[in-house]
């Protein structure tokens, strides 16, 4: 999979960090993302979304180094296993001792996180130079975006900056699993 010239990647990065919305592929669908810390970008795409802020935001990040923060919080045989299924599109929910903010937790006292593999929301991460907030490009209710025209379809000019490729192999988002039980939450 071809990545975007650098110009591009480093633009999209330089509008995350400024508070913007970036679309782009991930695994399986196109994604919608920001900096996770930016309350005001968050807002935006929960708004764009119609998504109820209650139910929290998956993270994203291009190395697990960027959630050692709450990752040495896990009993050791769970971050053998995370440690084990990334990078990859494994996403796990973890116990949050604070350090996600609220507005990404949503109603929960975990967080969703992700090591991806695919190598351009791997890149942007790197660009960045932080792990992002990762949700489908769909209203809340419809299928998720499978191209950018489907995602400019549903946004328009909602989404401040556009960054080409292609998806990953995926037929369906990432599994989301409870790191503590094992259980999944969607997917398997």
């Amino acid at each position: 999979m071809a990545l975007p010239d650098s110009y591009r990647l480093r633009r999209a990065a330089a509008l995350l960090r400024a508070g913007a919305v970036v679309s782009h592929p991930t695994e399986a669908v196109w994604g919608l993302a920001c900096v996770p810390w930016d309350r005001a970008a968050v807002g935006h795409i929960l708004k764009m979304k119609n998504r109820d802020p209650a139910k929290g935001l998956v993270l994203v990040a291009d190395c697990v180094a960027r959630f050692d923060a709450i990752l040495p919080n896990l009993p050791e045989a769970i971050r053998e296993a995370l440690a084990v299924s990334w990078p990859g599109p494994h996403t796990w929910v973890v116990p949050d001792t604070g350090w996600a903010p609220s507005w990404i937790r949503g109603s929960h006292h975990s967080v969703a996180i992700r090591v991806s593999d695919h190598p351009l929301t791997s890149a942007l991460c790197r660009a960045a130079n932080t792990c992002l907030v990762s949700t489908s490009a769909n209203p809340a209710g419809r299928e998720p975006a499978r191209n950018q025209c489907e995602v400019q379809h549903y946004f328009r000019s909602q989404v401040d900056y556009y960054l080409p490729g292609t998806t990953g192999d995926l037929a369906q988002p990432t599994d989301i699993r409870d790191a503590l039980s094992g259980e999944y939450l969607r997917g398997a």
